[in-house]
């Protein structure tokens, strides 16, 4: 019921993903009426892998966590996670408050043993491929020993996408030693004698753009505004390459040629492609989409939640806390 566009963006993008995934089944929480309603105007919807789930209340984008955990016993977002807890879902993903469905996943699912705090972790686009970067805005403060645990769960998230011994950073203000404030310096004092992690250093905010690392990990503070001013840039620039196409005829004809290049382009690093940030550190999958995506967006995060169902990825998070946070 969440995000922009609420379930009019979220049932067709479950109905999509459901023709995709042969085996994937969903649980649509909220209204009834709307959801059968919206529903409804798709033709040969499997409705055996399709169930609504009532919930009464809904969370308002702009209401504050306190209130949404103690306020709306039977909000869709909160009905969403105890299904979840109960075991009659593997994984919620939502596009509702962000600050809410933290809050939310904390109370009702509960951290891993050893984590403090959850954190937010997606994928950026960079030269290379693509860079994990967290927190994205969970934790706005946050100590030597939370960076440190950011790093771990960063690592294992990107081992459960297929890479092998991924490189982990710390976001800093410069690459050597003596620079950063006192948190991030505590932070790789505590990486640097880590085992079994592929700690690499700092690294700058061009050099993560670079590709230069694989995990890139730094405040929740920092984490929100590198994000966000990436992609307010990639939507100037293109829309400043669209303005300049469209001057004289000249550039129209040179943007016609270039228009099946610029068309790769936009689709490698569309943010539709990146939707869905993870909860790292609790005791169940959460996926956040973007409240304002759309349709093709909401899919990447329900596609990002079924990868970490197959890969059991609360599972191999305890493994791996057990063997470098609990010594």
């Amino acid at each position: 019921m969440g995000g922009d566009f609420g379930p009019h963006c979220i049932v067709p993008a479950s109905i999509a993903c459901l023709a995709e995934i042969p085996s994937l089944h969903l649980v649509l929480v909220g209204q009834p009426s709307l959801l059968n309603e919206l529903i409804a105007q798709h033709a040969g919807v499997d409705r055996a892998r399709l169930h609504v789930e009532p919930a009464s209340e809904v969370i308002g984008m702009d209401e504050r966590p306190a209130q949404a955990l103690r306020g709306k016993p039977d909000s869709s977002m909160r009905v969403a996670l105890e299904l979840v807890r109960d075991g009659r879902a593997h994984a919620c993903v939502s596009a509702g408050n962000t600050g809410a469905l933290m809050a939310l996943s904390r109370f009702v699912l509960k951290t891993l043993p050893g984590i403090d705090r959850p954190a937010m972790v997606t994928a950026i686009p960079t030269q290379e491929g693509a860079c994990h970067l967290l927190d994205l805005g969970a934790n706005v403060d946050c100590s030597a020993e939370h960076l440190y645990q950011f790093a771990v769960m960063g690592a294992v998230a990107a081992e459960v996408l297929g890479l092998q011994s991924p490189r982990v950073a710390l976001l800093n203000v410069g690459t050597e030693e003596v620079k950063g404030n006192q948190q991030v310096k505590l932070a790789a004092s505590l990486l640097q004698g880590a085992s079994g992690l592929n700690y690499i250093g700092f690294v700058e905010g061009d050099g993560l753009f670079r590709g230069e690392a694989d995990v890139v990990v730094c405040d929740g503070f920092v984490g929100n505004v590198l994000l966000k001013s990436s992609e307010g840039l990639a939507a100037m620039i293109g829309a400043r390459l669209d303005a300049r196409f469209r001057r004289s005829l000249f550039s129209r004809l040179v943007g016609f040629l270039a228009m099946p290049l610029l068309r790769r382009l936009r689709s490698e690093l569309a943010p539709a492609q990146y939707n869905g940030a993870s909860f790292l550190g609790l005791q169940g999958i959460v996926v956040k989409s973007h409240g304002a995506a759309g349709p093709q967006g909401f899919g990447s995060a329900i596609r990002r939640a079924c990868i970490e169902v197959e890969q059991d990825l609360p599972r191999r998070l305890r493994g791996r806390l057990e063997a470098m946070l609990l010594q």
